[in-house]
């Protein structure tokens, strides 16, 4: 191995630590699986890599090409969009350079969601580009779901030419002030000097904030003289190993070792420390309860482990928590839909202004729960509950009871529930599971028992239909080699289906699981709940399974429960594209203790 030339680094996305293969005289890819970030003991799968092993250098010397050049450097590796006049310079760009991936999609919305899609799956950054005008526009939901749920997105749009701007001409809008409601990042490219500085910065920005970095690049600069050299990525960015200092957490330790009945909630910002919530939880002898995003922070079969909380929760999370004398809640943003109480409480997060966000707490520790909770291990008591045991048992066991009785494997049209049971035995334990917002979803969260190996995406606190396939399409685009199963309606599908061609233009062998119940079914059921008439909500049917096959992919549709487990096996063994048309009740069927 020569280490004269320059190697590859790989960005730890929990601290930003940088590992040089350079410096360290070792390829990434030879280290043991077990090998930890030396900064904020962060697992090996969450570093992505950053700089190619050649090192980076813009294909020519015109704004375009340094623009992505200094994307490429600091780890863009996916730009999403359609090519459209006054964005013709940077798809060239992106043309010449086979250090970045340019993914052409058949409408904006799904560029930007998939761009969120990445950002929540790797935790790094993703760009979509568009056209001024109508693109740019169209940009905005998907955007608008990275912004709540703070995943790092890249926008680019083109503009008109400088000297146009403000003369009302063809596909101008004012930009800067229709971005800004959102963006983190929100400035234009006026010359030449600004580029790397601008490009920095918007991934800086997003990456450290959280959100949407905006930056618009007018048709005529494009194609200028930028003599700008290409900045590195490390020494260039902070790290974030944010801890609180030892008093905080002796004392979050003493709060913990002196309760009867903790419980742990772990949210999103948990996952980067799955291994080290179950320490905690095994080690004080606490139940574990998750919010709906923080699905797959632990094995939904580790006999500590009682569901999720809130409106998709289960009963026994809701007795625990509600008995408890403690919360310990890591990485929660406390959604009114996860509905967590007002008790005696520790609250964990990297943002300041979540701690205490909805009520008073006793500790509030601010820092990476990858750093603070084996921390926090060291000063914890060992405890021995066996009471409390017990009933954790016996409140799980009665749910998963529930779970199993809802599940009627006879009923057509096929019962949700049903469908859930099947997938959840089906697909494999490393599954990427996308979800689109509706009934679907809700059965997901109720129903599907989550591996830790298994990932989850959805719009979160957007709630935005159409997520779910072009989640579909990115996940599999990172990760070739593993299962993705998008779970989606035929109301959500609908509105992104174009896309399923997208899958099959870049050889995607996602499988979309439609449940078809010709309805906009949580709608009517929120309809009913408010006592207003059904209404507008049935949908028209489509042979959804025979469009798959129009566009190229397999189509298989599902009407047979007892047949169902047969086309699920099949569907997975295909090496492309496959939805999976299968009619369901809209109805809701509860099965109560």
């Amino acid at each position: 191995m020569k280490f004269g030339v320059l190697m590859a680094e790989y960005r730890c996305t929990v601290c930003n630590y940088v590992y040089s293969e350079k410096e360290e005289k070792k390829r990434f890819s030879e280290l043991p699986d077990d090998w930890r970030c030396p900064v904020c003991n962060a697992p090996k799968s969450l570093f992505v890599k950053l700089t190619p092993e050649k090192g980076v250098k813009p294909v020519s010397n015109t704004v375009a090409d340094v623009f992505i050049a200094q994307m490429i450097e600091w780890g863009v590796k996916y730009v999403f969009g359609i090519p459209g006049t006054s964005a013709l310079g940077l798809v060239d760009a992106l043309r010449k350079n086979k250090d970045i991936r340019y993914i052409q999609v058949r409408h904006e919305q799904t560029a930007a969601f998939m761009a969120s899609a990445y950002a929540k799956l790797t935790g790094h950054i993703a760009a979509c580009l568009t056209v001024a005008g109508p693109g740019a526009t169209n940009l905005a939901t998907g955007l608008y779901d990275a912004k709540l749920d703070r995943a790092p997105v890249l926008a680019i749009t083109g503009q008109v030419e400088r000297n146009r701007i403000g003369t009302g001409a063809s596909q101008e809008i004012d930009q800067h002030a229709f971005f800004e409601p959102f963006s983190v990042f929100n400035m234009t490219l006026i010359s030449p000097d600004q580029t790397t500085n601008l490009v920095t910065s918007a991934i800086k920005h997003a990456l450290l904030l959280g959100g949407v970095a905006h930056i618009d690049v007018p048709r005529d600069m494009q194609s200028l003289e930028c003599k700008e050299k290409i900045k590195p990525f490390k020494d260039n960015i902070p790290n974030r190993s944010i801890t609180t200092d030892e008093k905080h957490l002796k004392r979050a330790a003493e709060i913990i070792n002196t309760s009867k009945k903790p419980v742990i909630i772990a949210g999103f910002g948990s996952l980067e420390a799955k291994e080290q919530v179950v320490r905690l939880a095994e080690k004080i002898d606490a139940p574990i309860v998750t919010t709906f995003r923080g699905k797959g922070v632990v094995d939904e079969n580790h006999p500590l482990y009682m569901g999720s909380h809130g409106t998709i929760g289960s009963t026994a999370a809701a007795e625990l928590v509600r008995d408890s004398d403690l919360l310990i809640v890591i990485g929660s943003s406390f959604s009114d839909l996860t509905q967590i109480p007002q008790k005696r409480m520790i609250q964990i997060d990297i943002d300041p202004m979540m701690i205490a966000r909805r009520y008073p707490v006793e500790s509030g520790i601010i820092g990476r729960s990858a750093i603070v909770i084996p921390k926090i291990l060291k000063f914890v008591d060992k405890k021995e509950r066996k009471d409390y045991r017990k009933k954790m048992s016996e409140l799980k066991s009665r749910w998963l009871k529930l779970l199993e009785a809802e599940a009627d494997p006879i009923s057509t049209p096929i019962r949700p529930q049903y469908i859930i049971s099947v997938l959840n035995r089906k697909l494999d334990d490393d599954a990427i599971i996308t979800l689109d917002v509706g009934e679907n979803g809700w059965w997901f969260g109720r129903n599907f028992q989550m591996k830790s190996t298994q990932r989850v995406l959805f719009s979160g606190y957007l709630g935005s239909m159409g997520f779910g396939l072009p989640a579909a399409l990115v996940a599999q685009l990172e990760y070739p080699e593993r299962q993705v199963a998008c779970i989606t309606g035929d109301g959500g599908f609908s509105m992104v289906m174009g896309d399923f061609l997208t899958a099959i233009k870049y050889d995607l062998p996602i499988k979309v699981f439609l449940f078809n119940n010709k309805n906009l079914a949580m709608i009517m059921q929120e309809q009913k709940v408010e006592n207003y008439p059904i209404w507008q909500t049935e949908l028209q049917d489509c042979d959804f399974a025979g469009f798959a096959e129009n566009c190229g992919g397999i189509g298989i549709k599902a009407d047979d429960p007892r047949e169902l487990e047969k086309v699920v096996d099949e569907a997975l063994k295909f090496d492309k594209p496959v939805l999976v048309d299968i009619d369901t009740d809209p109805r809701r069927f509860i099965a109560t203790d």
